[in-house]
């Protein structure tokens, strides 16, 4: 028999499942937390005793797809067959979850300037995740003389997903948006293929 507070927790992961849909299809800006509750046949005042706001609500999404992206990268990056195998797996993994979430992330695209501190902790967590990994993936490399003695392996990942990150297309080059138009992903996508092309080159002997 399950405890009150396996109840609460099946409730509360059902509450956020039934939001990341609203959020993915309508994007934050047009989602109601009594749509969400209705979605749930919920009263607006339980959802609320979960959630205290719409904000709220939306950030423990965003952490909880933050999980699984994790999840996703580590699943990936522990296993590659060589060096360009890890990044590209980085890229890729990156690029679907955006274009998966897109609608999602409109909450990014209205509040640019003023991302309260959580989704940046949220943020820094996946980056320090992906800096793991890779670092951890060229030592990996290096010891096994496929590639140049690195001396410091995470400078050098900062360095490229630095990069990777400052990577736009023509038509917006001139704009510093952390998210671009959905139109523009796949081509955003082949230039950091690309980029990344070059710099493991510039690892190899």
């Amino acid at each position: 028999m399950s405890s009150g507070s396996d109840q609460q927790d099946i409730k509360r992961d059902k509450i956020l499942d039934a939001a990341y849909q609203r959020f993915l299809h309508y994007g934050y800006s047009k989602t109601t937390m009594n749509e969400i509750a209705g979605d749930l046949s919920l009263s607006k005042a339980l959802l609320y005793y979960y959630f205290p706001d719409k904000s709220q609500l939306y950030i423990d999404v965003m952490r909880k797809l933050a999980g699984e992206y994790i999840e996703t990268l580590e699943s990936k990056l522990n296993q590659f067959d060589n060096l360009k195998e890890a990044f590209i797996s980085q890229i890729d993994a990156q690029h679907d979850f955006i274009v998966k979430n897109y609608n999602f992330f409109d909450f990014f695209r209205v509040n640019e300037q003023n991302l309260p501190d959580t989704i940046w902790e949220i943020i820094t967590e996946i980056h320090q995740t992906e800096l793991t990994l890779l670092s951890a993936a060229i030592k990996i490399e290096a010891d096994k003389g496929n590639i140049k003695p690195v001396a410091n392996p995470i400078e050098v990942v900062d360095l490229l997903l630095d990069a990777l990150h400052g990577v736009r297309v023509s038509a917006v080059s001139h704009k510093k948006v952390m998210f671009p138009k959905k139109e523009h992903l796949d081509e955003i996508h082949s230039k950091r293929l690309m980029l990344l092309d070059i710099f493991v080159k510039g690892l190899m002997y």
